[in-house]
């Protein structure tokens, strides 16, 4: 159900209690019906559901003042206020043991119900790795998905960056971009990303378990992976450090039964050593956006059920390749700006510094040779 608001103010009542948090909100409502029936209980059955003095004490003086400030946000073109007993909060996040019990949503709330897939890594990749991740984002979200990360410099902005050109480009019939913030939904982090922001709240949604107001803190970025990898099916991990807070997403996410996706690299990068490592570990390791789709399995062909989701990438269904047909040097630059990863169009004009008529042209050509294969959302990949 739709919160009403003596029911919402309740909830937030509960989230702003000093030093209550997710993890103590699920044990107290296991004996409380709901937080109106907790606020109300009083001391003595505080005392026997094991509270301490001093939390009894903040229990028993909620911070209204923050509750009003909350609802005054709310009236906000777009927002929204999801609680746990709210039919628009995401089941998947529902379900694990900390779950957030308020989240707090700019842009369209009811894309976090949909199937999410969550791309993570380095906040100072390389070029390489930051095409690797706006590449996959944009092939993803052109399959349906919804792509989700941290909106941290890098990877995440990377990342949805992807999302939303593969959006721009495709209106109909795509996938989402979601960004979990460890502030404030009144707050942009870093600063530098308030364009990526505002672009996500008009394509997708930003969230929160942070109140309005909250400023970025150093403890609420590795909190807020939780809900990345539990919003999603999967968590992909392009490039990361062995000591980082991407590895620590991959973590929850297999804490949370999820499926764990790495790219791998050389093993001379240091941003290569994370990916391996979760490989070690049994994440799966994917070379082309297509690995992805093809472990989740059941979920892709009820997504769509296109052959160039379940078929296009295999070898049977390539076109043999000419033998006659000479490949000049002209198309082999072209091959090696697409290489065996799903790879857009306008990426092979800027690699090749050709015209886009020009390349349209020459994909075709090597389209119908068997070199290359077309993808849906107008990406191409080199022929196995």
């Amino acid at each position: 159900m739709i919160q009403t608001e003596n029911s919402l103010r309740s909830w937030l009542a509960l989230t702003h209690v000093s030093k209550l948090g997710p993890a103590r909100i699920h044990s107290l409502l296991e004996a409380f019906e709901n937080p109106s029936v907790l606020l109300a209980a009083g001391h003595s059955a505080w005392k026997e559901a094991g509270l301490s003095e001093k939390m009894i004490e903040n229990l028993s003086a909620p911070d209204w003042d923050k509750v009003d400030a909350d609802l005054k946000w709310l009236e906000q073109e777009n927002t929204n206020i999801l609680t746990l007993d709210d039919d628009r909060y995401p089941p998947m996040l529902k379900n694990i043991p900390d779950a957030p019990p308020v989240l707090y949503t700019l842009g369209q709330a009811e894309i976090l119900k949909l199937p999410q897939l969550a791309i993570v890594g380095s906040r100072n990749p390389s070029h390489s790795g930051k095409d690797i991740a706006h590449d996959f984002a944009a092939y993803l979200t052109s399959m349906g998905l919804s792509v989700t990360s941290g909106m941290a410099m890098g990877i995440d902005a990377a990342a949805h960056q992807g999302a939303l050109d593969s959006i721009n480009k495709n209106p109909a019939g795509h996938g989402f971009t979601v960004a979990v913030t460890g502030t404030g939904l009144d707050r942009v982090y870093p600063a530098k990303h308030r364009d990526l922001a505002h672009n996500i709240a008009e394509n997708g949604v930003l969230v929160s378990e942070y109140a309005p107001g909250t400023p970025p803190l150093p403890g609420n970025f590795p909190r807020r992976n939780r809900i990345i990898s539990g919003l999603s099916m999967g968590v992909l991990v392009v490039e990361a450090a062995v000591q980082s807070g991407s590895l620590i997403t991959a973590r929850l996410a297999i804490e949370q039964g999820r499926e764990v996706f790495a790219v791998p690299g050389s093993i001379h990068h240091a941003l290569a050593k994370g990916c391996h490592v979760l490989i070690r570990q049994g994440a799966k390791l994917v070379e082309t956006a297509q690995h992805i789709l093809e472990e989740l399995g059941g979920f892709v062909e009820m997504l769509n059920e296109n052959d160039s989701i379940t078929g296009a990438n295999k070898e049977s269904s390539q076109p043999e390749k000419d033998s006659t047909f000479h490949v000049d040097d002209e198309y082999k630059e072209v091959l090696k700006c697409i290489g065996f990863e799903p790879t857009s169009v306008d990426k092979v004009v800027e690699r090749s510094g050709l015209t886009a008529d020009a390349v349209c042209s020459m994909l075709l050509v090597l389209e119908l040779q068997g070199y290359v294969t077309a993808l849906s959302g107008g990406y191409y990949c080199q022929g196995r």
